[in-house]
């Protein structure tokens, strides 16, 4: 790994012990640190139009007294002296907030949990060789993406005497292929480490659903019909898992999608949701300092096993806290595979729709567990197991209770991991490990 990391370990842990130290007796501090070295290469029509290195990192302060918590951010540029200056003025402006603020009901303090060291090394392509590597396999197609890898680092520290220290190497080529009218097959590849036979698989896969683009377009009436859920398609149904499902304090106060799982209804046996922190993806320990089970266990064979609590929701509710983030969502999800192979999924789904990727997904009927969204990109009709045109988009509006439920069919013998490809602010950590799905009915609306 970089010099960077060892430079910037050392630095953060220097910082967190100089702020500490100025610390009153009746003062509680968390200190947190997001940073990165990333190489970027933007690509457009299989040509580099910008590569570049990015080096960026950000600290966070957050400041306890009085029954009252105040919050600052501020750059990290990994030379003390510099960011001395700026953490103990940072920390100044929290003391002067802190009166005004109201008093936090449920306040949880630093603790110490117990520290924690984890690097994950990758082994990824060296910034010189990334081009060589992509370009040659696509020079034949109009290949448009963003490639971005190097190290992405989370730190905390606490007035509770906590540290921990989480390091990850990974790469994401995030892409589309757009065919002569225009359409667009859109994938992502990721990782820790890049395998060129992988790479390579997955662009012959690309090309073949692109040729496909070019057909003539069928339009589908609105209904119910049988649809392959691709592991693309099935990870954003699985991010609407953490707008308001498994988050116990959504459950407490009426807004989860999940409630009636609570009450005793269940979804299929052929589905399980677990957080799964040992590909080293995120870190285990939230904002808090907590550190999360390697394990949490969801929905197990579609029924309800936890819900994500973290300690606020813990002290306000009388429950046990599993270390969730700030916003109980989720962070390192895995729904488990299935028996349904490759080779046969066309054959099983026999005529009806193949669905690469979803978008613009929300919650039509909350408390129905209802999700609406559009087919996107390579989406397909299928006849007697052949693809035979790709589709005009469709709206979708069913309830999980229903896809996920009775409906859902069979789950692939594969998962596929689907990279979060924000680069806002930084690139974003982790993903959904996810299989495709076959449904035996899915309706669509519009």
């Amino acid at each position: 790994m970089s010099q960077i990391l060892e430079h910037w370990e050392r630095s953060f842990n220097k910082l967190c012990d100089l702020l500490l130290n100025s610390l009153t007796a009746d003062e509680h501090l968390s200190v947190e640190l997001s940073g990165e070295q990333s190489h970027f290469m933007r690509l457009n029509n299989a040509k580099i139009r910008q590569s570049g290195t990015v080096i960026d990192g950000e600290v966070s302060l957050r400041l306890s007294h009085d029954r009252r918590t105040a919050i600052a951010s501020l750059s990290f540029t990994g030379d003390l002296e510099v960011d001395s200056i700026l953490a103990l003025d940072a920390l100044q402006d929290l003391r002067k907030e802190l009166p005004q603020l109201p008093v936090d009901p449920y306040l949880v303090l630093p603790q110490n949990y117990g520290s924690s060291r984890e690097i994950y090394a990758g082994q990824l392509l060296a910034p010189d060789k990334a081009p060589q590597a992509i370009l040659p396999m696509v020079q034949d197609v109009d290949f448009t993406g963003i490639y971005a890898a190097g190290i992405i680092i989370r730190a905390n520290g606490n007035s509770a005497g906590q540290r921990h220290w989480f390091a990850t190497e990974t790469f994401c080529l995030d892409y589309s292929m757009i065919a002569p009218s225009e359409k667009a097959v859109k994938a992502t590849l990721a990782g820790q480490s890049w395998i060129p036979m992988q790479f390579q698989s997955q662009i012959e896969e690309s090309k073949s659903q692109l040729q496909i683009l070019d057909c003539p377009v069928k339009t589908i009436a609105p209904g119910r019909y049988r649809t392959y859920l691709a592991p693309a398609a099935i990870a954003e149904i699985t991010t609407m898992f953490s707008w308001g499902a498994v988050s116990e304090s959504s459950i407490r106060q009426g807004g989860s999608a999940l409630a009636k799982l609570r009450e005793g209804k269940t979804l299929s046996p052929l589905f399980t949701l677990r957080e799964n922190f040992s590909r080293g993806t995120v870190p285990r320990f939230n904002t808090l300092g907590e550190v999360a089970p390697e394990e949490v266990p969801l929905i197990i064979k579609g029924e309800l096993a936890n819900t994500l609590v973290n300690a606020r929701t813990a002290k306000e509710y009388g429950v046990t806290s599993n270390a969730a983030n700030s916003s109980e969502s989720l962070r390192a999800p895995e729904i488990s595979k299935g028996t349904l192979t490759t080779r046969e999924i066309l054959k099983q789904l026999d005529t009806g729709l193949y669905l690469s990727n979803l978008h613009y997904l929300n919650w039509s009927d909350r408390p129905s567990g209802r999700i609406t969204g559009m087919t996107r990109y390579a989406c397909f009709w299928v006849e007697g197991g052949e693809i035979v045109a790709p589709i005009k988009d469709l709206r979708f509006d069913d309830s999980l209770y229903s896809f996920l439920g009775k409906n859902l069919e069979a789950v692939t013998d594969f998962q596929t991991f689907v990279a979060d490809v924000d680069t806002y602010g930084g690139r974003a950590l982790g993903g959904c490990q996810v299989p495709g799905m076959l449904i035996r009915d899915f309706t669509f609306t519009l």
